[in-house]
């Protein structure tokens, strides 16, 4: 005797609700918990030598501080001298400890005096590459043809198609996830459409391709940024050995499991569902599938309008297809959840404050977000290809889609607050105002939603004289079954309906053939358009479905680019440690600074010119004018610079000078953007002397 487990009780699932209130609650409680400061993106937050330091000796190494763990190699930190020649011995020394994040290279020992640019690049914790450089001088600063780098990590091509790959993995894994669970949370019988079964397959060969394609750009995405380090298998080896590379690997793994699911779905569970006759039992050899499913409408599509109180439908006959729904829901169900997870492990919610909370918080946001967008991309296959979908499997994906969307808002906040941190954030950062377009692109899905349900409320509330119109084939106006597309249109539809149709002898000429196979194919199409814009109803529900999955399309590119984007939080916390300048466009640099040294001939003024007024080597040249405008031919001059948000200088120069009341100063060294701080000291006599000064943008 065969035991069969009964289907979920109402007093079992009321049981439930008092514990899923108390994780809740204890989730709740748990979020506004102290918690380590910490950033999703990792950041700089020193090092030694400093940005723009001048040091007296040469150093024997250099080392880098960072906010949070990040991936280092012997080539990731690079120190260049004047000519561009590499200085470091290329041995990367990790010198973490405790909370320290510090890492840093040694040098060759008698470097010369000059200006020396470091460059690094490392991977964060959160799977994103992040790199810099900055310049440091030994003695004092001098000329160098270094250029800092101005393309960042994770960049150019490769960094175009890594992003590709990642918009399309978020789609595969949406439309996987979203078009089995409206399968099997509200249309049963779409396991037996093709349609249905093209769109879930397509999507798990999507989602498999787009994550080896993440896995062989990784090397190249976070390295060198050319596409022949594909081929590097020492490369793709340190990948695997990554945070980031185990998790594509075990979504590899687990969407092996997902074929499986997918084979029981659309094999064993779709000739179930579709062999169901109205008493529960298999179909009898003659009976068409349009005439069962005209008269069994509601009897197996789910247990909220199907199932009796022990699994049964509600003439008491036994529902085979309870046990196998109940059991790919559950492996369904935990197959998503790990695929949700590799995301989640590896990227944002893996690492900053609070991270137990973050990265379960961003499972359920990705499942969410699955069931809500990848149902409604199957809902409007449905609509559009399959005029037999019922109402009441529209009504079930309402419900479905509202529950998401709960969860999507709360889990949505929460992760906003975490990634933000502040008021500012959401429109002083990039992050935030991404985060801002996204939330008007749901708003403005969540008003399409509402358009969809006011159609789906009218398909609901039809006259039941329009709704049950029987015609000869069994199909009522509004649930056109498969023997409807192929010729028996029912007479509720206003659509004529033809005879079956009669087999046809094949020509023996192959091009006439092909040519009443095309015709053939012209009329079913043609036929099906027909059937499928019968209903006026089902017209403006397919139509604001598809506005709905447009904007979902846009919505799932943006979220695209926000998870490969520095959150607010971090960029808020490294603007506050004045690790940021605003620059200025190239141009020369002119102040006109008047002075009064208190003494006889004591007034005029000086201008000054810094051309082209950026970092590095610049050419300065200085004019000075007595009160009547005539070339003031001083004493002596001197000028200094300083930046004091890096603490550099003061920088002193002594202007050569090449004629009565100017002077000039090549090769001018300023090593780092920012608002510099400029100081002319003028001697007009032995003993009397001024200091003026001006700040300057040098970008």
């Amino acid at each position: 005797m065969t035991a069969t487990a009964p289907a979920p009780s109402t007093a079992r699932a009321t049981a439930f609700l008092p514990r899923l209130a108390l994780v809740l609650a204890t989730l709740l409680a748990t979020l506004f918990a102290a918690a380590a400061p910490a950033t999703a993106h990792a950041a700089l937050t020193a090092s030694d030598p400093k940005d723009g330091a001048v040091v007296a000796t040469a150093p024997a190494q250099v080392t880098l501080s960072f906010s949070e763990q990040v991936a280092m190699g012997d080539d990731s930190i690079r120190v260049l001298d004047p000519q561009g020649k590499r200085v470091d011995t290329g041995e990367l020394r990790d010198m973490c400890s405790g909370n320290t994040i510090r890492y840093g290279t040694a040098l060759h020992a008698g470097l010369p005096n000059g200006t020396y640019t470091v460059a690094w690049q490392a991977v964060s914790a959160d799977s994103h590459p992040i790199s810099g450089a900055f310049t440091f001088s030994i003695g004092a600063p001098s000329a160098t043809d270094v250029t800092l780098p101005t393309a960042r990590a994770g960049g150019g091509p490769v960094g175009i198609a890594y992003g590709i790959a990642r918009y399309a993995a978020y789609a595969g894994f949406t439309v996987l996830v979203g078009g089995a669970a409206f399968i099997l949370l509200c249309w049963r019988r779409g396991a037996a459409e093709r349609p249905l079964q093209k769109l879930v397959v397509r999507a798990w060969v999507t989602l498999t391709v787009a994550t080896l394609a993440m896995l062989v750009l990784r090397t190249p995405y976070t390295g060198s940024g050319n596409f022949s380090d594909v081929f590097d298998l020492d490369g793709l080896r340190a990948v695997l050995q990554t945070k980031t590379g185990a998790s594509l690997v075990s979504r590899l793994l687990l969407l092996g499991a997902a074929a499986l699911f997918v084979a029981v779905l659309f094999g064993v569970y779709a000739r179930r569902v579709a062999g169901l006759g109205p008493d529960g039992a298999e179909r009898a050899d003659g009976e068409t599938e349009g005439q069962t499913e005209g008269q069994t409408e509601g009897q197996t599509d789910g247990p909220d309008q199907a199932d009796g109180p022990n699994g049964s439908d509600e003439a008491g006959n036994p529902d085979d297809t309870s046990d196998l729904t109940f059991g790919l829901a559950m492996g369904g169900a935990v197959v998503s959840g790990g695929i949700a997870a590799t995301w989640a492990l590896s990227e944002h919610a893996s690492t900053g404050i609070q991270p137990g909370i973050a990265m379960p918080a961003d499972i359920l946001h990705l499942m969410a977000v699955a069931t809500w967008l990848g149902g409604l991309a199957a809902l409007l296959v449905a609509l559009h290809k399959v005029p037999g979908i019922e109402r009441a499997a529209v009504r079930r994906f309402s419900r479905v889609a509202f529950v998401s969307v709960l969860v999507l808002a709360v889990t949505g906040v929460y992760q906003s607050w975490r990634q933000l941190g502040s008021w500012s954030a959401l429109t002083g950062t990039e992050y935030g105002q991404l985060l801002l377009l996204k939330i008007g692109l749901v708003a403005v899905l969540l008003g399409i939603a509402y358009l969809s349900r006011t159609w789906t409320a009218r398909l609901a509330d039809a006259p039941a004289d329009a709704a049950t119109a029987v015609s000869p084939a069994g199909n009522t106006s509004k649930d056109v079954s498969r023997e409807t597309a192929t010729g028996a249109v029912s007479e509720g539809t206003g659509v004529s309906r033809e005879t079956e149709p009669v087999p046809v002898p094949v020509p023996a000429d192959p091009e006439r053939a092909a040519q009443l196979a095309r015709q053939r194919a012209a009329r079913e199409s043609a036929l099906e358009k027909r059937v499928r814009d019968a209903d006026p109803d089902r017209a403006g529900l397919r139509r604001s479905v598809l506005a709905e999955a447009a904007i979902a399309v846009i919505l799932l590119a943006v979220t695209t680019v926000l998870t490969s984007t520095e959150p607010g939080r971090t960029v808020e916390q490294e603007m506050g440690r004045g690790s940021t300048a605003t620059a200025v466009p190239d141009r020369a640099v002119k102040i006109t600074l008047p002075f009064d040294t208190g003494g006889p001939n004591g007034k005029g003024s000086v201008r000054l010119e810094l051309d082209p007024g950026r970092v590095g080597a610049n050419t300065l040249h200085l004019w000075a004018d007595s009160a009547d405008g005539s070339p003031f031919d001083l004493p002596e001059i001197k000028i200094a610079f300083t930046l004091p948000a890096k603490d550099i200088g003061p920088l002193p120069l002594v202007p050569e000078q090449v004629a009565p009341g100017h002077w000039t100063a090549s090769g001018v060294q300023l090593p780092l953007a920012g608002e510099w701080r400029i100081d002319v000291t003028v001697r007009t006599s032995d003993i009397d002397q001024t200091t003026i000064q001006k700040t300057v943008k040098i970008g």
